[in-house]
């Protein structure tokens, strides 16, 4: 299949089960191989990534309830929770404070350009997940909970928390999205 159709194919799911149409092995074999396959600046491989299975699956979206004191509703951390398992997306803030001081005239791009990169990852991973029949979405619950994941999967201080891809099987297709006008968003100049 092609990028363009993978894409296409990728959407949030938010209705997920434990049951994936694939081994948990070949899941975690995809996610390593695209952490080393996508690119990033200066070869500067500053992406981490942590996979949440079985019963650390049901204790991160556990552990992020309590973090928000009820904040969040119950039946929207337990739709994340219903998942097989949960990426956990950062970025190592030593490699890119390294890289700074190797190469001081891009200091101040090194951040954005890890940022750069993890969403190329994410964005893979998302789209190979739905290749392999397993639905995903991306959630925001940082920073409120990035010293809780540190401590809950004894993690480095310098790691650097981007997003949250709880996956599953699909318990339920989302509805079609509207086809946008997309000269509003694309300009072609000659």
């Amino acid at each position: 299949m092609s990028m363009m159709q993978a894409l296409e194919k990728r959407r949030s799911y938010y209705n997920i089960n434990k049951e994936l149409p694939v081994d948990s092995g070949k899941v975690i074999q995809t996610i390593e191989t695209l952490t080393e396959l996508v690119p990033d600046a200066f070869n500067m491989k500053s992406s981490r990534v942590v996979v949440a299975l079985e019963e650390k699956q049901n204790l991160l979206w556990d552990t992020i309830y309590d973090v928000f004191e009820g904040k969040v509703p119950r039946e929207k951390i337990d739709s994340f929770k219903a998942g097989a398992g949960t990426i956990l997306y950062f970025y190592d803030q030593e490699v890119v404070k390294g890289l700074q001081e190797k190469f001081p005239l891009y200091a101040a791009n090194f951040p954005s350009w890890a940022m750069q990169a993890s969403a190329m990852l994410q964005i893979s991973i998302w789209s190979e997940l739905r290749e392999m029949g397993i639905g995903a979405s991306l959630q925001h619950y940082n920073p409120v909970i990035d010293q809780k994941m540190r401590e809950l999967f004894d993690l480095p201080e310098s790691y650097l928390l981007i997003a949250q891809m709880p996956f599953g099987g699909i318990g339920e297709e989302p509805a079609q999205k509207e086809k946008e006008d997309i000269s509003k968003r694309v300009k072609i100049v000659r």
